[in-house]
């Protein structure tokens, strides 16, 4: 009797989703589950039958061959078929390009490698979990201060029902009866003596075959779950700042070591201050006195307020710089410097009274900040060009 079509196993349409196929598998692997119906061989042979379809539609490289070739694809005919399960009488190689050139009575493993796995060697040792991207927003004062808190992450960790074995309570993982175990299916030369050795599609090159999935994680090894994880944001990060929190990503196959997660830090905009590395730069205005006679003044800095000498005759977009009021340093110690850009002031709506003292100023000190623009030679240069 010939096997059964996978979708029409687990009841699906042949364009169903990722999703639809897992929820299929769902619920009829419990319905079918030896534990729900101990001693019963039809249920038992239903499930076994149920598992396999699962592993093969859920996996998008096997459903690919699956759709393509049907249960021939992995080496499995119908019953009593003596066909060779990997003739490749009839197939339309025309996919390959006009120039295809193929060698007879050799290997061709990088031509078919696409087929299976990507012509790469399954995953049996340790592989090292994927890493997590996480982005948080800081304010301003988080910069200042650092921050310790505590993120909300979703990651795959070792399942908890099977401990990553992938096979259900009380079973074992069964040697792959497609290729004896080895991992490898090499077709005897048939079709222009063609001979393909590539890992075996069926158990993906492990040599190992689960009938018995478990049902947490469905044969995964790994299930999702959300946990709450503590970090630890430095003083002193910027947009754009990585942070990398150690083996809090998601977890590793076949022993191998967690991935990482990794914080990207997104910073809040500050009303008064400019940020350019760890340095601040502000805009703090003084009036005509403070800026010719002088003056102490107050300043705002990011951690208070701090007095700031002008000195007499200070002119307007003066800088000045205090240090130790910029921002902490993410790696080693101390602080950025803040700078201070003066802008004077003046008034805008003046008496008579006061409108005499600034003429008598103006008489007492005659300037013209203007006369280095019409030097002689500035004046020279104006006639010959025609100004």
């Amino acid at each position: 009797m010939g096997k059964r079509d996978y979708y029409e196993v687990l009841n699906l349409q042949k364009g169903a989703s990722e999703k639809a196929i897992k929820a299929a598998y769902r619920k009829l692997a419990r319905k079918y589950h030896p534990d729900v119906n101990p001693g019963d061989a039809d249920s038992e042979a239903r499930f076994k039958e149920i598992s396999e379809a699962y592993q093969v539609l859920s996996d998008p490289k096997k459903r690919s061959m699956y759709d393509r070739f049907g249960h021939k694809a992995f080496g499995r005919g119908d019953a009593g078929s003596s066909r060779n399960p990997w003739d490749f009488s009839g197939f339309d190689f025309s996919q390959f390009g006009q120039n295809a050139h193929f060698n007879t009575g050799g290997d061709l493993g990088d031509l078919f490698g696409s087929f299976f796995n990507g012509g790469q060697q399954a995953e049996q040792g340790p592989v090292k979990g994927k890493d997590i991207q996480y982005t948080i927003d800081l304010s301003f004062q988080d910069v200042l201060d650092g921050l310790h808190t505590k993120l909300m992450v979703r990651h795959d960790v070792v399942c908890t029902r099977c401990h990553g074995r992938k096979v259900e309570r009380g079973h074992a993982l069964e040697s792959c009866s497609n290729c004896q175990g080895t991992g490898k299916v090499k077709s005897a030369p048939t079709f222009l003596n063609i001979s393909v050795s590539q890992p075996c599609p069926r158990c993906q090159g492990t040599g190992k075959y689960n009938p018995h999935p478990c049902r947490n994680c469905h044969g995964d090894g790994l299930e999702r779950t959300t946990d709450r994880i503590s970090v630890k944001i430095p003083a002193g990060a910027d947009n754009g700042s990585k942070i990398r929190v150690k083996s809090k990503g998601h977890a590793g196959r076949n022993g191998g070591k967690n991935g990482d997660l990794f914080i990207t830090t997104r910073v809040q905009s500050h009303p008064l201050f400019e940020r350019r590395g760890d340095n601040l730069y502000c805009e703090v205005p003084i009036t005509i006195v403070e800026a010719v006679l002088g003056a102490k003044i107050s300043v705002p800095t990011a951690f208070g307020e701090t007095s700031m000498l002008v000195p007499a005759g200070t002119q307007s977009g003066q800088k000045f710089r205090l240090r130790g009021k910029g921002i902490p340093h993410m790696k080693g110690v101390g602080r950025g410097d803040q700078f201070v850009t003066v802008k004077v002031v003046t008034p805008q709506n003046i008496d008579t009274r006061t409108s005499e003292l600034f003429r008598e100023i103006s008489r007492l000190n005659p300037l013209d900040p203007r006369a280095h623009l019409f030097s002689e030679d500035h004046a020279k240069r104006s006639t010959q060009d025609g100004i």
